[in-house]
């Protein structure tokens, strides 16, 4: 029997869990952002040839990098990096 379309919904969702190329899922960010921010991320997709979320994706990878390449791991600024308040 044919899927209604919510339930090809709800199972498309589910797959989310364990999406991605190292399938540890992907996760939904809803949010607002200024327009002076979207259009720069606007921007900066088209410079570099990407969708606004390979951009942010790539932007923010790149900012967690620098950070992890400044901390050692057995010290406690990469314990609270991992784990410090929210």
């Amino acid at each position: 029997m044919a899927q209604t379309t919510a339930q090809r919904q709800a199972a498309w969702r589910a797959r989310r869990a364990s999406a991605g190329k190292d399938g540890n899922g992907e996760r939904r960010l809803d949010m607002w952002i200024s327009t002076e921010a979207d259009l720069a991320l606007a921007r900066l997709a088209g410079r570099y040839a990407a969708t606004k979320r390979q951009m942010l994706e790539r932007l923010i990878s790149r900012a967690d990098d620098a950070i992890l390449r400044r901390l050692d791991p057995d010290s406690k600024p990469w314990d609270l990096y991992f784990n410090g308040p929210r």
